[in-house]
Formats: structure tokens, sequence, C-alpha cells
């Protein structure tokens, strides 16, 4: 039986962790070497850390943030944030990362994904998707959100499959940190044409929460950000939680 994950997201800028809500208001929320350190010790299977201005202000990840956090922890680590190109990926997996995430830069170029995969084999590749409800379709967004696509969330999630993403990291845009649940509509359907792990990212408030996702919408893994920041959730409890509900995870 495959073991569910719960992944704290690390949203990074000028070096510090911050949470907002719809991706705007943003608030400091600590050190993210402290965070990595303590949910590592808290019991977390991987850990997300998105430099999330990094695209906006055209500059590259910090690569000795990555190093400091790698230091700290002995789990799955995915980084994401401007990453344009092969050697983008290539620095940050010798910095200590495990995984890439990748969102802007395959909206505008989508044969790195391709590339990518080839290279670095589809395991170390997360295509990370920020979905928003525009009429009645789900819309990709990218920019940290800012700006509008002209792709159609479910057929994006079934091309980067194709392309070699191991993974989809989905984040909906009109969830994120209101704390109502997750976008369970849209992933249960996605779920249905879509082969490769996907994560569920923007909503979550309760444990509840994490338990529908699992369980009706059958997601891999649950990623949350300012309920473990906020120690509003323990990720111990939670997974207490989760295996007493009949979830598959890892003590």
């Amino acid at each position: 039986m495959i073991t569910k994950r719960i992944i704290p997201c690390l949203d990074i800028k000028d070096g510090r962790v911050v949470k907002g809500i719809n991706f705007i208001n943003l608030k400091d929320s600590g050190s993210a070497i402290e965070l990595a350190s303590s949910y590592y010790d808290n019991g977390a299977d991987e850990l997300v850390f998105l430099d999330i201005s990094a695209t906006e202000e055209k500059r590259k990840t910090l690569i000795t943030l990555v190093k400091g956090i790698a230091k700290q922890i002995r789990i799955p680590f995915t980084v994401g944030g401007g990453i344009t190109e092969l050697q983008d990926i290539d620095e940050l997996l010798k910095a200590g990362a495990d995984k890439v995430s990748l969102n802007s830069a395959i909206v505008k170029n989508p044969t790195l994904i391709d590339e990518a995969a080839r290279r670095f084999g589809s395991q170390a590749i997360v295509a990370a998707i920020d979905i928003k409800k525009i009429d009645d379709s789900e819309i990709v967004f990218i920019r940290g959100g800012k700006e509008m696509t002209d792709k159609n969330a479910s057929e994006w999630c079934k091309e980067v499959e194709q392309r070699g993403a191991g993974e989809i990291l989905l984040t909906s845009m009109d969830k994120d940190g209101t704390k109502s649940g997750y976008n369970l509509t849209f992933m249960k359907e996605l779920n249905k044409n879509i082969s490769v792990p996907l994560i569920a990212s923007g909503g979550a408030g309760t444990m509840y929460h994490f338990l529908e996702a699992f369980i009706e919408a059958n997601v891999e893994a649950c990623l949350a950000a300012s309920l473990f920041h906020n120690q509003e959730i323990k990720i111990s409890e939670l997974k207490k939680y989760l295996k007493q509900n009949g979830v598959n995870v890892r003590l």
C-alpha cells in the first residue's frame, strides 16, 4: 500500500518564510532553516521550498539557503523559484535538493520538462501548477499567481505528465490561505486522467481537510504552510489522526 505524505511548504521571500491569503498580503513566518529543521524533527515526509519572488524579480533561487536547509534534514526536499534552464536544475540538485519545482518557465517553454526529465530523471521533476477558476473553467496562472495564461488546467496537467514530469503540485489560488479545505472537486476529476502522483495544495484548515483529500480525491500527498508555521496543527498529531482514520502514513 502506498504511504501518503504530509509536506510543509516554505514560501521564501528575501530569505524569510512568508505566508499570505490568495497569494497576497504576505506575512513573515520565521527562519527557513529553523522551520525546516523543526518540521524534520516533527515527522514531515518531505519539504517544499519555493522562492516565490525569484521569477518576478528575474533572479535565481538562493543557493546558499538551499545548502543550509539541506544540511539540517534527511528527507526529500523540493526547491522551486526562478528556474529557467537545465543549469539551474543541475546547481540546485548539487546544492542538496532532491527535486525541483517548475512553474512559470515550463508554461513559457514546455520542452524544458522533456529536457529536464531526460537529463535528471522524471523523479526529480515536479510540475507546480497554480490554478484559479475563471467563469466555469480552472485556468493556469504564472509569476506567483500574477499572470493569467490561456492554458486549461486539466489539459496542462495531462501535458506535463506526458512530457515527463514525475509529480504534479497543484495549488488552488481560490483556496490558498482560506482554510476552507482543498479543491476536491477539481482534484477528483483530475486524478481520473493522470497517473503521476498529485500533491494537493491550497486551503487546508483542519485535520479533516487532509483526510478528505486523501480519501475522496485520492491524492498522494497534502501540502500546507501557515497551519504548520503557526502550529495550529502539529504534523505528528495529524499523522496519528490520519492513521486512525484509515490513511496509510509513516509515523
